[in-house]
């Protein structure tokens, strides 16, 4: 499973011109769920993104995470985090979970990361998504959880 974190100070995603979510001050996760991921590692994942120091303390020095500063998740399916993108001019997909295990792992997610009190919104799983976002540095992580087993 893919994470990719934006800081923002603001986001939003629509559908169709209609708003879906939107967050103030905080992050903007697109994740990628492959098919050997399971819910375990969606959990571990969410509790990695909550804890992730991206935000400045009174010394300027990234050592807060979005819990500690109060602030919101945006988080958004995209199945292309689970490119193979290693050879050839076009990216394979056989590494991505099927639809019906990749919406489940991402509720997983999600569910995770309000259990840890975190104000969540979400796109629409599998729709065609608009993300309109600031991105506040920018600063910008991607997390991977099969390269930290030690989650």
């Amino acid at each position: 499973m893919k994470a990719l974190l934006q800081r923002v100070t603001e986001a939003k995603v629509t559908v169709a011109e209609q708003t879906m979510g939107a967050i103030q001050k905080g992050l903007v996760v697109l994740l990628g769920v492959e098919h050997h991921d399971d819910e375990a590692s969606a959990k571990k994942l969410a509790e990695r993104v909550a804890g992730y120091r991206l935000f400045a303390d009174e010394e300027g020095k990234t050592n807060l995470s979005v819990t500690d500063i109060g602030g919101e998740l945006l988080v958004v399916s995209q199945f292309t985090l689970a490119a193979d993108t290693n050879s050839g001019r076009r990216p394979s997909f056989s590494t991505a979970a099927k639809p019906e295990q990749a919406e489940q792992l991402y509720a997983t997610f999600v569910s995770s990361l309000r259990a840890l009190g975190l104000t969540v919104a979400t796109g629409q799983f599998g729709a065609d998504m608009q993300v309109h976002l600031v991105n506040d540095g920018p600063m910008t992580f991607l997390l991977d959880s099969h390269k930290y087993q030690r989650l």
